[in-house]
């Protein structure tokens, strides 16, 4: 079962796109036999190998319901749950076996961890592999993420992580995040935030399509999709991780 640590990351992401609504410059997904390149509007799901245009609309958000869509978790697994309540969680939402599910300590950090992999997670989009990560000091749950890749399935491919990533996208963007927290389609070192947005309490659901890039005709940058993560993140700017106190080095 693949090992990955997922705090870091995230936070390094919301450093990044931390301004707010962005869209990508001419960084894709590859795909062979791919159409004709052709423009693309921020959350309509794209044909694999079409550029996203840049422009004045293309970032463009649905307007905010009454309600901003709140972040509490995965399913039945809920931010503060402690580790015995997400692995009945986990038990509830995927009937998982206690020794289906693994632990992993993150030894910089200091956090645990619990994964279990899934297939199916998304409807015909292969196994994937669940994280629950807990805090330093609460001991409690801030952050679940997924990720699909050949080492959760080795049947997987680019074409296949880039459909999961469209639908994922086009889902998440009609579900009521606040829109100034919306960014889609931002190139990132080592592949393209799909997604990102967050709600009313700064609790954020980060979509990342992660992979390799090639300069293609007229500077054109193409990715070809190695692994698609999902992150749904209690407090992505001040996670509960070990650090140094301040003056000890």
């Amino acid at each position: 079962m693949r090992k990955i640590y997922l705090v870091p990351a995230v936070v390094g992401l919301l450093t990044f796109i931390a301004a707010g609504p962005l869209a990508a410059q001419g960084a894709v997904p590859k795909q062979k036999a791919a159409p004709a390149p052709r423009a693309a509007a921020a959350g309509a799901p794209a044909a694999a190998g079409t550029p996203v245009a840049a422009g004045p609309n293309s970032a463009e958000t649905p307007a905010a319901d009454d309600k901003t869509k709140a972040i509490d978790g995965f399913r039945s697994a809920k931010f503060g749950m402690n580790e015995a309540d997400v692995r009945a969680a986990m038990t509830k939402d995927f009937n998982a076996k206690p020794d289906a599910i693994k632990s992993q300590d993150n030894a910089s950090e200091l956090t645990h961890s619990i994964l279990l992999s899934v297939p199916e997670l998304l409807p015909n989009g292969g196994t994937a592999e669940l994280s629950y990560v807990f805090g330093y000091k609460s001991k409690s749950l801030i952050q679940v993420g997924a990720v699909w890749s050949k080492a959760t399935d080795a049947a997987i491919t680019p074409e296949k992580l880039f459909s999961n990533a469209n639908i994922l996208r086009a889902h998440f963007m009609g579900e009521g995040f606040k829109p100034d927290s919306i960014a889609v389609n931002m190139p990132v070192a080592g592949g393209i935030v799909m997604f990102r947005g967050s709600d009313a309490k700064d609790r954020s659901v980060i979509l990342l399509l992660q992979g390799t890039f090639e300069n293609k005709e007229n500077n054109q940058r193409v990715l070809t999709p190695t692994s698609l993560l999902l992150f749904y993140v209690a407090d992505a700017k001040s996670p509960d991780i070990f650090k140094l106190p301040p003056g000890q080095f």
